[in-house]
């Protein structure tokens, strides 16, 4: 099972029609492919085109070491993309800031790691992730 978490808190999963393997998607019927899982190593650009047709994207975290997700996530955002994205995997209260900063609306984490980390842990950081944005800041 998993836990999603998003800046309300936790919450069972919603998403009822499954995943199809980013590699999966050549000579798939773009229309088809609602939600779409991509490796942490992959290219964004692979989805280009059919960006539009996909209602979530979840990002594979490996480890919580492996930051490549959080790249993933900015480019399909500065590439347009408005649907859900999900980082998915071992993802830590402390890096739910920056999560939502690079565009991910909500985490999917395991029972263990939610039992590790309870949700007034990310709770906590889901209260002021855009106060601590330097980025922003810096540009104002």
């Amino acid at each position: 099972m998993s836990v999603i978490v998003s800046d309300a808190g936790f919450a069972p999963e919603d998403w009822n029609f499954g995943f199809v393997p980013l590699e999966a998607l050549d000579g798939t019927d773009a229309a088809s492919a609602l939600a779409v899982d991509v490796h942490s190593d992959a290219d964004a650009a692979e989805l280009g085109e059919r960006l539009g047709a996909i209602d979530l994207i979840r990002i594979d975290f490996p480890s919580s070491a492996n930051g490549r997700g959080f790249t993933i996530a900015r480019r399909l955002r500065a590439m347009g993309y408005q649907g859900r994205l999900r980082a998915a995997g071992h993802v830590l209260a402390d890096q739910y800031a920056m999560a939502r900063r690079v565009g991910f609306d909500e985490i999917e984490i395991s029972d263990e790691l939610a039992a590790r980390q309870p949700e007034d842990q990310w709770r906590f950081r889901a209260e002021d992730w855009r106060d601590h944005d330097y980025q922003s800041r810096l540009r104002a």
